[in-house]
């Protein structure tokens, strides 16, 4: 946790609870927008090959929606990657041992305090870095899989590729909010509840969107919404890929795994064939990183299983 730009105490997983104890996320602070203007100024943030770093961990399901985008979009090597180390530390995402030699920097939070030296709050991935300005642009992972499906297509990124496109915009935007709410971040509000009633309410709305997204799926259609891949596929699947991995242990989440879901697990399959797609799912990665929170682990102990899950 930083305060005033100074690293405070160890790194906890829970950033805020309710006065019921429920898991509350914090907001992101960096909402830059690539390509975006401000009345006749030219932007701030150009799209520009190679101008921006993006920091992800391979744990992370928010990090990986982004990187999902980027791979789709064909954005490798417009947009380079840094990948943090899966285990967090007492001082958070931490970089490989030999460090960040662009920044000079261990940890992630330490791209916070160049960006803004009064930073107050945690560091979190994903973050894209403007490396001429050495600033983050945007930390909010809804913005920059909104912004990369677009943003570069002048330069770069497959214009083919629409995740937002017009026709099915109002649906992605009813249905986001509630797969977010219920899923993606549904079972963190498990896993991190500290009451029972946080618990079971977090859980059941989890189950409850599980079933609600297999019900979508009985018509026999390829995708969510129909047969073309959209930003709800990208939102839903990441949370598939850890479900079993992650979530159904740790996190509590165990009423039932997704072998009980046959067509999202058939569905999370055809998704993890697209091209680029396998890559940005990393089951050392995940297990290692989920397992290492000592307030849900404390032994560290990574299981060896589960041997059936989405990425197998």
């Amino acid at each position: 946790m930083l305060i005033n730009g100074q690293w405070t105490e160890r790194w906890q997983p829970v950033q805020a609870a309710d006065d019921r104890g429920r898991f509350v996320r914090q907001r992101s602070s960096f909402r830059g927008w690539i390509g975006r203007a401000e009345g006749d100024a030219p932007p701030r943030f150009p799209a520009t090959r190679g101008r921006y770093r993006l920091y992800v961990a391979l744990v992370c399901p928010w990090a990986s929606r982004v990187l999902m985008v980027r791979a789709l979009k064909g954005l490798e090597d417009i947009i380079p990657v840094t990948v943090v180390e899966p285990r967090i530390d007492d001082q958070g995402w931490r970089f490989c041992p030999s460090g960040e030699p662009e920044l000079d920097a261990r940890y992630l939070h330490q791209l916070y305090t160049r960006a803004d030296p009064r930073y107050t709050g945690r560091a979190t991935v994903p973050a894209l870095w403007d490396r001429e300005t050495r600033t983050i642009v945007n930390n909010e992972s809804a913005d920059l899989i909104r912004m990369l499906g677009r943003a570069f297509d002048g330069i770069g990124g497959d214009p083919r590729v629409d995740l937002y496109p017009e026709a099915l915009r109002a649906e992605i935007d009813r249905l986001a909010p509630r797969v977010y709410s219920r899923l993606n971040n549904g079972v963190y509000r498990a896993g991190f509840a500290s009451t029972q009633l946080a618990y079971e309410e977090a859980v059941t709305d989890v189950f409850a969107e599980l079933d609600a997204l297999e019900r979508m799926l009985e018509d026999g259609r390829r995708f969510l919404l129909g047969e073309r891949l959209t930003e709800l596929d990208v939102r839903v699947f990441v949370t598939l890929a850890r479900f079993d991995l992650a979530y159904v242990g740790l996190f509590r989440c165990n009423l039932r795994t997704l072998a009980a879901y046959p067509r999202l697990r058939g569905y999370a399959g055809r998704v993890l064939e697209l091209p680029g797609i396998r890559a940005t799912v990393d089951v050392e990665h995940i297990k290692r990183g989920y397992y290492s929170i000592r307030a849900l682990n404390p032994s560290g102990i990574v299981p060896a299983g589960p041997a059936e899950h989405v990425a197998a």
